[in-house]
């Protein structure tokens, strides 16, 4: 952590020397890149969390998987990397499922995809993901009460572009990152006679459109947290 922190100020103390901005910076913004508009990208990274419920970035892995098609066909020759402020992963292609795909430790919270095979490519497609969200309400183990409402609260500094909220009663919803959220009556899985451990997940996710990329093309950055909770015997059940 304290390398990671010394790296950290030393580029942005390079940075303000040299008078410019590093466009992997958190806050830098997207940057759709360019390309010879001859390849299909779909992207993401996607970042989990080691630690319940974690505010530390080092506390997270981030997972790549990119699919890259020419003529609607796999490309699985050439080089597909993804960069941060903290280095550069060179992902692997996987004919089971015809990704690319390779993992880095922490959240970087700004990724950079290059795609490249032969003359055909797609350069510095930059996604300024999300910051990193903390639950701050229900405390982890609380426990709650599932035939009534219960407030879902995180803070966070910028809403991101799409958010979605999951319990082990219900599938992935959609919902409004605004910080706050109702969960309604039977939203946890709960029992007659016992108490019941149920996880709380929120994913939170921004993304941009390659110009450079032809239709239908997308690179996202998502970033999950979560804790658990108990949902208290329901003698209605």
């Amino acid at each position: 952590m304290k390398t990671r922190l010394v790296l950290a100020s030393c580029l942005a103390f390079a940075s303000a020397a040299c008078g410019s901005d590093d466009p992997l910076a958190p806050g830098a913004g997207d940057n759709q890149g360019n390309g010879t508009s001859t390849l299909f990208v779909s992207g993401r990274a996607s970042a989990e969390p080691r630690t319940p419920n974690t505010q530390v970035e080092t506390d997270f892995t981030t997972d790549f998987s990119v699919e890259v098609r020419l003529n609607d066909a796999p490309v699985t020759t050439g080089t597909v990397t993804v960069s941060s402020r903290f280095g550069t992963t060179n992902l692997t292609f996987q004919a089971d499922n015809n990704r690319w795909e390779g993992s880095a430790p922490d959240y970087d919270e700004v990724y950079a995809l290059d795609v490249i095979s032969g003359a055909d490519e797609v350069r510095n497609v930059i996604v300024d993901g999300p910051d990193i969200h903390h639950i701050t309400s229900p405390t982890a183990g609380a426990s709650l009460d599932s035939a009534i409402a219960n407030d879902l609260k995180w803070d966070r500094d910028e809403p991101a572009d799409v958010i979605t909220f999951r319990t082990d009663k219900i599938d992935r919803i959609t919902i409004t990152d605004t910080g706050t959220y109702s969960m309604g009556p039977g939203t946890l899985k709960a029992e007659k006679d016992k108490s019941v451990e149920n996880s709380l997940e929120l994913r939170r996710t921004n993304h941009t459109v390659p110009r450079g990329a032809v239709a239908g093309s997308e690179f996202s950055v998502t970033i999950e947290n979560s804790l658990d909770v108990l949902a208290q015997p329901n003698p209605a059940l």
